[in-house]
This record gives C-alpha cells, sequence and structure tokens, in this order.
C-alpha cells in the first residue's frame, strides 16, 4: 500500500505541475468527422472445439510450411526530404543521467519455438513474437504456431502446432488458412484465453478468435470468425481486454494495397464467455482521422476501470507527409451491446510530447548488424503492443513505447506514462532509451501492481549481432528515466536474405501474483533467415 500511495501522489503532483499549460495547449479536442457511421454485425460462425489437446493429437506430426508472412504493408510514403532540416535535432526525452544497472532480477530463461525446430509448423518470417501468462501456463503464438508452456518450470505442455490446429473442424478460412498476425491474450478476470489469428489469402477477409472454456490452454474453446468482407484487409490486428468487450484495432488496406485508415472494433465478451452468438460493432477512420494506426488499452491488475469507462485507443499523430510529430492521439470507444446503434468512438483527444522522429523515417529499413549488409525493419510507423492500462484508484495509468530516431543512424525506444485523470490524459512521465550507439527497437512495456516499470526490446549494431535487452524503473527512481539496461540474451548470428525483424515482442503480468513479468523476443544464433524465440521472467524485488 505504501507504493501504490507514493504512485498516487506522484501522479496527482504530475497533474498539479501540468494543469495550467493543458488547459492552453496539451488537449486539443477534435471533431471526429472523418469516422464512418457504427458498423454492427454478427460473427459469421461460432461453435465450441474439442479440447485442443486432441485437436493437437489428431493433427498428427507437424507439417512446415514454407511461406512468408504478409508483405509489411506501409500507412503512407512519406516525403523524407520535408523533415531533412529536422533530422539533426536532438531527441529531446534522450535519457542523459546515469542510472544504476537495473534492479530487476530474471528467473526462467529459455528457448521459444525456432524456426529451425522440425516440430515446429511455422517455416515463415517473421516470428510476429507474442506470448502472454496466465494462471497455470504460458502460450506463445509466433506467427503462424503456437505452444503451451508450464509457467512454474517452462516445460512444453503441447506444441508447437499450427495455428489453424485451434480451428481444426470449424470450416473456411479459419480452418483452411494459417495467414498468422496472431495475437495471444488472458482474460484475467474471467482466467480464459483469448487467441486470435487472421485469415486474409481468401476471401471474406476474417478474424479468427478462440476463447477458451477454462483456465486450462490446452482444453475447449468457443470459437468464432467475424469477417471485413471482400475489399478491407484487416492487417495487423491489436487486441485489449475490457470488462464489457475485447477490442480490437485494425489497418485496412483495401484489396490488400491502400491504406483506407485504422479500424476499431469492440467484440461481445460476455456472449463469447458463454459460447453465445456474438456482435462486432465498429467505426472506420481514414488516413487522415486515423493515422498510423491505433492500439486499445489492455487491462492489467485486478482493479477494474471505473463502472462505464471507455476503452482508450492511442495512435501516433504523424501526418502522412511527415517523418516527425509532437503528439500522441487519444480516442474513446464506448460500446453498447443492447443497443448498439448508440456506441460511440469519439475524439481525437491530443496530447502534447517531446518531438519524436518515426523509426528508419521513411525507408522502414534502417537497423544495421555485426557481419552483414542486411538491415533490419524497425515499424517505426506505429506504437508498439501493448497499450497496457492499470487502474489505481484516483487514477488511471497506461503505458507505451515506440521506436523514434535518435541520430541520422540509429534507433531508441520512446517510452510514456499517462494518466487518466476524470476521462482526461495527462502526460506524467516519457523518455528514450538510447545509452550509446547501439539501436533499440521493437520494444514492449508493462507496469506491476506497485507501479515499477519493465521494458524489453531488441538491440543491434554494425558491431553486434541482434540482442534481447531490457530496463525499468522503480518509483523512487528520478523521474523521466529507466535504469541503466541489462543483457537477457545476446544473439550469435545476424539475419540475412529477410529484413523483417519482430513485427512486435511481448511483455505480460502474471495474473495471480501481479509482479512478475513474462517477456518474449527473437534472436539468432548463426547469420541466416533461421530465427528463434526465447521467454524470460523479470521480477523486481520489491513487489510481492
Amino acid at each position: 500500500m505504501k507504493r501504490i500511495s507514493a504512485l498516487l501522489a506522484s501522479l496527482a503532483l504530475a497533474v498539479t505541475a501540468v494543469q495550467p499549460a493543458l488547459a492552453k495547449t496539451a488537449l486539443a479536442h477534435a471533431s471526429s468527422d472523418g469516422i464512418s457511421p457504427v458498423e454492427v454485425s454478427q460473427s459469421i460462425h461460432h461453435d465450441v472445439s474439442r479440447p485442443l489437446r486432441d485437436l493437437a493429437a489428431a493433427a498428427g506430426p507437424a507439417q512446415p510450411d514454407t511461406q512468408h508472412a504478409q508483405p509489411w504493408r506501409r500507412f503512407s510514403t512519406p516525403n523524407a526530404a520535408a523533415d531533412a532540416a529536422l533530422q539533426n535535432i536532438l531527441d529531446p526525452d534522450v535519457q542523459t543521467a546515469a542510472a544504476p544497472l537495473v534492479s530487476a532480477t530474471v528467473g526462467l530463461n529459455f528457448d521459444g519455438i525456432s524456426v529451425v525446430s522440425p516440430t515446429n509448423p511455422c517455416h515463415c518470417a517473421p516470428p510476429d513474437t507474442e506470448g502472454v501468462v496466465g494462471a497455470a501456463q504460458y502460450v506463445q503464438f509466433v506467427n503462424t504456431a503456437f505452444a503451451v508452456y508450464d509457467k512454474a518450470t517452462g516445460a512444453l505442455i503441447l506444441g508447437p502446432v499450427a495455428g489453424k490446429t485451434l480451428w481444426s473442424g470449424f470450416g473456411g478460412g479459419c480452418q483452411n488458412n494459417d495467414d498468422g498476425d496472431p495475437i495471444a491474450q488472458y482474460d484475467k478476470a474471467a482466467n480464459r484465453w483469448v487467441l486470435t489469428q487472421f485469415s486474409v489469402s481468401t476471401r471474406p477477409f476474417l478474424e479468427c478468435v478462440a476463447v477458451s472454456t477454462t483456465s486450462d490452454a490446452t482444453g475447449s474453446y468457443n470459437r468464432y470468425a467475424f469477417s471485413y468482407g471482400n475489399v478491407q484487409f484487416n492487417d495487423y490486428p491489436k487486441l485489449g481486454v475490457w470488462p464489457d468487450a475485447y477490442y480490437v484495432s485494425y489497418n485496412i488496406f483495401n484489396n490488400g494495397q491502400t491504406f483506407a485508415g485504422a479500424k476499431a472494433c469492440a467484440l461481445d465478451r460476455t456472449a463469447m464467455l458463454s459460447g453465445a452468438s456474438a456482435t462486432q460493432v465498429c467505426f472506420q477512420g481514414t488516413p487522415t482521422t486515423t493515422p498510423n494506426g491505433l492500439l486499445p488499452s489492455d487491462l492489467d491488475g485486478s482493479t477494474p476501470p471505473p463502472a462505464g469507462e471507455p476503452n482508450y485507443f492511442l495512435g501516433l499523430n504523424t501526418p502522412g507527409t511527415s517523418v516527425s510529430g509532437t503528439t500522441l492521439n487519444l480516442w474513446k470507444f464506448h460500446v453498447d451491446f443492447t443497443h448498439p446503434l448508440s456506441s460511440t468512438f469519439s475524439g481525437p483527444t491530443s496530447i502534447n510530447v517531446g518531438r519524436y522522429f518515426l523509426g528508419c523515417l521513411s525507408s522502414g529499413t534502417c537497423v544495421p548488424q555485426l557481419g552483414t549488409a542486411q538491415q533490419l525493419d524497425s515499424l517505426g510507423d506505429r506504437l508498439m503492443y501493448r497499450l497496457a492500462y492499470r487502474n489505481f484508484g484516483r487514477a488511471a495509468v497506461l503505458v507505451v513505447n515506440h521506436s523514434v530516431m535518435v541520430s541520422a543512424t540509429q534507433l531508441g525506444v520512446r517510452w510514456y506514462e499517462i494518466a487518466i485523470v476524470n476521462g482526461s490524459p495527462i502526460l506524467v512521465q516519457a523518455g528514450t532509451v538510447a545509452p550509446d550507439t547501439t539501436s533499440r527497437w521493437m520494444g514492449s512495456i508493462a507496469m506491476d501492481k506497485v507501479g515499477d516499470l519493465l521494458l524489453g526490446y531488441s538491440a543491434s549494431s554494425s558491431s553486434m549481432h541482434p540482442a534481447i535487452r531490457f530496463t525499468g524503473r522503480v518509483l523512487s527512481d528520478p523521474a523521466n528515466t529507466m535504469e541503466a539496461e541489462a543483457t537477457l540474451f545476446q544473439g550469435t548470428g545476424s539475419q540475412t536474405g529477410v529484413s523483417r525483424w519482430g513485427d512486435y515482442s511481448a511483455m505480460t503480468v502474471d495474473p495471480v501474483d501481479d509482479c512478475t513479468m513474462w517477456y518474449t523476443n527473437e534472436y539468432l544464433r548463426i547469420n541466416s533467415g533461421n530465427w528463434r524465440t526465447r521467454i524470460f521472467t523479470l521480477r523486481f524485488p520489491n513487489c510481492h
């Protein structure tokens, strides 16, 4: 309680300190013109599966595919020349203060799914490294394959199996297509798993969603297919768990080619937990009203949001002709499944932040590696998953990160802590992790129950192979700073032949103790396209 009180006190001080400025400049409410009228539809099919352990056994030995992931679809083609004069401006949030070595300790440290494993059906790139911890298990979902591990030991319980194994017998694209872009979530309030991947190689474009019937990831699932028609390619789905819905964001590309704006959808959580037919409520933006993607907020901890609180969607605010920005954009999604046409998607509210330059600027590919000319993608044109939400009572907190340029040749990880007070966002603190000339990117961040932060990411340079690193902070650390980073795993190879890296990593919080963090990311052992993944547990000693 003492540490939580300290966090609330710091939030109160931050609110008091910035309130006068906010009234004038930090909160700029724009109209929601350009957002489509509410779209309401039902899942096109749903059922209850046999236990996953039986589906996996029936599938037999893995049959490796050789497909690559869907090509990376950029939102726009920024005009780099327009911002060329700004590239030499120092990132205002780069941390310059010295700090002690990060005080969190590493527990489990073991290999996850690997592309070179003969039992891995996903011979694809990139791994889209995703994972989440539940009551007694950890599920890692890597592009088109997933596995279940024992949370106490890291021992493999099931898999890896093809992603579509979960939809065996379901029919249609969900059963037949293994297209990837997965999300693994754990609904902490209901003790259920939520596993998703999209189906986009045939029409209609679908999001395939499976909600477990118990806390056992190897048991049965309520399965759903949600359609976006024959035109709207639902790229890069991201899912957040909220009391009233599962909220999903997509980057819509018409016919898989032209960016048409972000789509925000709410899936009826209550219905899906019971296995009933489920309603989907969506709002469609345009490239100018919802640029550069959106993330839905995802609930951590045992305290739910205040009753009736909307889900918060956050995105960068960089015009399509620019590679820099000075704000984040916050939207509020209130869904009403009883009267779906009364649902609202309002905003944006602009949150002033230090100027940032999108990772790799207009090229998207600029991360150097040791021993090869092959550079890696940053995905610096979007916020990185997750947008983690935690309610401390008098205030709630959102934490998020993205990749930024700190020089013409170097990437850093920009992180933010944003308080939500009476429904309004207030930037509490921010920083950019870039302590030397190594590039850092592909981050994921989360907060434990006492307010400590952990941030994991990839690191690489022309003099080192890609590594997995982390940093973090406790409440007593100076504002806007992280402790000095530590290496979780040093890769001994660089990626060749493919520039895609990520496309994301995952930091999640144990729902039982609300202190232990689980992090997963990728690395290589030799110069090749043969990625591997690693899974870790991390914990600050003061959280108990």
